[in-house]
């Protein structure tokens, strides 16, 4: 059974089951469920915690088998937590896995609880990830994403009795807050204790930006894949702010480039198989373009002509050669400055209004 994380505490108040699987990745969201899975097990008598990593293909399962059934007559119930970071159990902890999800039908004196990253579509379908969802409970912990990453903030700020202005100079803030914290949510939470420390409800006033800049850091964290939904959401200002934070991060030039260079690709062969009489979803389909960037291709690919995705294309084939450290005519001589202009190139086609339709005569 598949439950999200906002359904966590309705469902415990049905009851505790024996077997529940967290996977996701994000940390702060993740150790959030797991303590309040923790709190209520405690509630409801269960004193012991072991907790075990899976660390390499040559792990000893048989411990992880043996201590839930290592009780004596007059021990406290216990939890056992299995972490595997890598998201892989291997042949062993497969088959393990399913024996642990198969063990757990009602037994009320150990919960087991799985933990794990961010999972592929071809994991989920694995038959170890089949039992724990069969036999327990699974929670996949979402990410937050950007447009709704102010709203967020404002709920844990009001968690500590905080609030910013109404109306625009408290939007602004959040937005000022969203951009500096980005892509870490731990780091979100930290900057909030760290307001509610320096700026008590109990004073009464609402947080001003002034406030909310002196005090939050910029510790956005960006990952190149969300750099490909700003460029194709014509952002040109979030597009150089992620620029400047992966080139910060240490990110290879070369990933980069070959996300945007992808990108660029797929548009061209999905324009390329419209012009052959393939409708869009079928175009889209074929190229296996699917979730939030669908919906950014279907609004930009009418916004660009063929001429132009050829010109992109050529553009990035000299950022190839630039990002390894050849040299063009016209073009920057660093990697990120090229970058820079490549991505915003895109990025300005993909922000321009659509071409209006000619009309019938």
């Amino acid at each position: 059974m598949q439950i999200s994380a906002a359904q966590l505490a309705n469902h415990l108040q049905r009851g505790l089951k024996s077997l529940y699987t967290l996977h996701g990745d994000e940390p702060l969201l993740q150790q959030e469920a797991l303590d309040t899975l923790r709190a209520h097990a405690r509630s409801q008598g269960f004193g012991e915690r072991s907790s075990h990593t899976v660390s390499g293909a040559h792990f000893d399962w048989s411990a992880v088998l043996a201590a839930g059934g290592s009780m004596s007559l007059f021990a406290d119930k216990q939890i056992i937590e299995i972490r595997i970071p890598s998201g892989k159990p291997g042949k062993d902890g497969s088959v393990a896995l399913q024996q642990l999800a198969a063990a757990a039908q009602g037994n009320e004196e150990v919960l087991t609880i799985v933990l794990l990253p961010r999972l592929d579509k071809a994991t989920k379908t694995g038959a170890w990830f089949a039992a724990l969802e069969s036999f327990g409970i699974t929670l996949e912990v979402q990410p937050v994403e950007r447009s709704t990453l102010p709203q967020w903030i404002a709920q844990r700020l009001g968690a500590f009795g905080l609030k910013v202005e109404a109306g625009e100079p408290g939007q602004r803030s959040l937005q000022f807050f969203a951009d500096r914290v980005e892509g870490n949510l731990l780091a979100a939470h930290q900057e909030i204790q760290k307001l509610a420390l320096l700026f008590p409800a109990e004073q009464g006033s609402l947080l001003s930006f002034e406030q909310i800049e002196s005090a939050v850091l910029n510790v956005a964290r960006y990952d190149v894949f969300k750099l490909s939904e700003s460029v194709l959401a014509g952002n040109p200002e979030r597009v150089q702010r992620m620029l400047d934070g992966l080139q910060a991060e240490g990110e290879a030039e070369v990933l980069v480039h070959y996300t945007l260079a992808e990108d660029i690709r797929a548009l061209k062969r999905v324009k390329d198989a419209m012009a052959q009489g393939r409708p869009l979803p079928m175009a889209l389909r074929e190229n296996r373009i699917w979730g939030n960037k669908e919906r950014l291709f279907e609004r930009v690919l009418p916004r660009l002509s063929a001429a132009a995705l050829a010109e992109l294309l050529q553009s990035a084939h000299l950022v190839d050669g630039i990002v390894k450290g050849l040299k063009q005519p016209d073009w920057p001589a660093g990697g990120w400055q090229a970058l820079h202009r490549l991505a915003l190139q895109l990025c300005a086609l993909c922000a321009a209004q659509p071409a209006p339709k000619p009309r019938p005569r």
